[in-house]
């Protein structure tokens, strides 16, 4: 294992009493038109991350990127949506999904269901 990890790993073990945990949720959504399906992610992640909408031009899907938290730190082009590729195709036609628009017919998608938590 190395430094680094140990280090975080100690640290966690030693302040996790401390940390206060931040919920996350992810919930589906659904096209009213077409059907097409996406879970969608809100709020942040144990290390400060949180996942971000987009929609690739290329595949017409809605994807989820990661984006800032401690993985930020380590790699500065994970702090934004900018110039990252679509995780499914790899396309670089990608923008940050509005939250309602169906990314293959452009309809309105809708939440389904009760949210489920996620950290």
């Amino acid at each position: 294992m190395s430094i680094l990890v140990r280090i975080i790993v100690r640290f966690l073990f030693i302040f996790a009493p401390f940390i206060t945990v931040i919920m996350a949720s992810i919930q589906r959504h659904i096209c009213k038109q077409c059907g097409y399906e996406a879970e969608v992610y809100s709020g942040y992640g144990f290390f400060k991350q949180r996942i971000s909408q987009v929609v690739c031009g290329e595949c017409r899907t809605i994807q989820n990127l990661t984006v800032g938290g401690i993985i930020a730190e380590v790699a500065p082009s994970f702090g934004s949506e900018y110039g990252r590729l679509c995780p499914k195709c790899m396309s670089d036609d990608i923008k940050v999904w509005d939250g309602k628009t169906c990314p293959k017919c452009q309809g309105e998608m809708q939440p389904v269901g009760e949210p489920e938590f996620w950290c």
